[in-house]
């Protein structure tokens, strides 16, 4: 005869538990955290939800939202290039007006003084760096000093035209640095002549120079006078510095 005996539940201690529910947790993480964001927000894109942000993009709310444009929405893409202005234009530097400017030197008994009112600088350097190369070429190492003379040259001329004309005098500086720096081109050209002219010619060399001397002594005189009031009653004594500025620059390729 069998007698049934009523057995308790078996209970498992509370660590096993644990364990197999961080098991699970670990087979099967949470999903990401998500900072809440507040009901009516002024600004959509700030918000981590990818499905909302790209919904926002799509139907914009609020004063500072919208949609941001293709390349071409700015100025055409690479249409606005061709629109902008050349770099040498941006720099101040125009080939053309050195060119001409330059040109209307070569002849001196008639210059083209309309060309010169608007002085520049970037012919001068031009010049000067044409010098200084022939003069480095003939084994002269004279950057600093003609760039020196260049500056004193000018400073000199402005100031005996300012002593001449008085108050009627309207010769700036710049300008008076762009007319010397201009009219330093028969000396460039005497320097070039002077490499093929051999050392031991020195009558000739000095002819050669007192030619080159004259005709920038004519082209920076008549300038001078043509651009600026008060200028033409004293043209000789205008005359006579600039024969004194361009016999100096002589002496350098001589020596």
């Amino acid at each position: 005869m069998t007698k049934d005996f009523a057995i308790p539940p078996v209970v498992f201690p509370s660590g096993g538990s644990t364990a197999n529910a961080n098991v699970q947790q670990r087979r099967f993480p949470a999903a990401p955290f998500q900072p809440p964001r507040p009901s009516s927000s002024a600004i959509p894109f700030m918000s981590f939800d990818i499905g909302s942000a790209a919904a926002s993009s799509a139907a914009p709310a609020g004063p500072f939202t919208g949609t941001l444009n293709s390349s071409a929405s700015f100025g055409g893409g690479s249409s606005s290039f061709e629109d902008e202005e050349p770099l040498l234009d941006e720099l101040g530097i125009h080939p053309d007006q050195i060119w001409k400017k330059t040109r209307s030197i070569l002849n001196p008994f008639r210059i083209n003084q309309t060309v010169h009112h608007d002085s520049d600088l970037s012919g001068p350097i031009f010049l000067y760096l044409a010098l200084c190369l022939f003069q480095l070429l003939a084994g002269k190492i004279q950057f600093g000093v003609i760039l020196g003379w260049i500056v004193v040259a000018s400073i000199f001329l402005y100031a005996v035209f300012n002593m001449l004309a008085g108050r009627n005098g309207n010769l700036n500086l710049h300008t008076c640095t762009s007319l010397v720096g201009y009219c330093l081109l028969p000396v460039v050209i005497l320097s070039a002549v002077s490499l093929f002219v051999p050392q031991g010619a020195g009558a000739v060399r000095f002819v050669v120079a007192g030619v080159f001397v004259l005709w920038s002594t004519r082209a920076c005189s008549a300038l001078v006078v043509s651009l600026a009031d008060g200028g033409e009653e004293h043209r000789g004594l205008i005359s006579y510095a600039c024969f004194l500025i361009y016999t100096l620059f002589s002496l350098l390729v001589i020596f």
